[in-house]
């Protein structure tokens, strides 16, 4: 018999860095609190980056070295990517890269996270577009589909010289 294994549901990893205390919330709470570049405020969501050292990056670009806190932790999600939503740059507002986040790409992001069509929302990172940022979308119906048990935490030690 000529053939391999054919996954029938796929799984991709993604990863956040915060504070520890939150580092198993699912609620997406911290981006309705404070909205981000793709979310308002009262929009709840998850950012997650591609990797490990994606998220680093995006951590560094958004956070003051007072801001920092020791208690940080890296959380890994495991997220079935059978509702994954890829925005292309040619779709993405034509200021999708200024800072502070514009208006134009919270407009974007929050239409998309309330529609609830997709459980997750790929986006070129800003920091390097060759690369993606993910959405995860509370508001979905699969969104229970993320195994709370299959989270992996680590405690994360922020290396300051990212910031000299």
């Amino acid at each position: 018999m000529n053939g391999g294994f054919i996954n029938t549901r796929l799984i991709m990893t993604v990863y956040r860095i915060g504070r520890t205390k939150y580092a198993d919330d699912l609620t997406g709470n911290g981006a309705k609190a404070n909205g981000g570049r793709w979310n308002h405020v009262g929009t709840p969501c998850i950012y997650t980056a591609e990797s490990r050292a994606l998220c680093a990056l995006e951590f560094t670009a958004h956070n003051a070295l007072d801001d920092v806190r020791r208690a940080l932790s890296i959380t890994r999600y495991e997220v079935p990517d059978h509702s994954t939503f890829a925005c292309a740059i040619p779709t993405l507002p034509g200021n999708w890269r200024d800072w502070p986040h514009p208006g134009p790409t919270r407009d974007f992001g929050t239409a998309l996270l309330y529609k609830a069509e997709y459980l997750v929302i790929q986006i070129p990172s800003v920091v390097i577009p060759q690369e993606f940022n993910y959405l995860l979308n509370p508001a979905h119906k699969d969104f229970h589909m993320i195994d709370k048990s299959k989270i992996g935490i680590e405690d994360f030690i922020y290396d300051v010289r990212l910031k000299s």
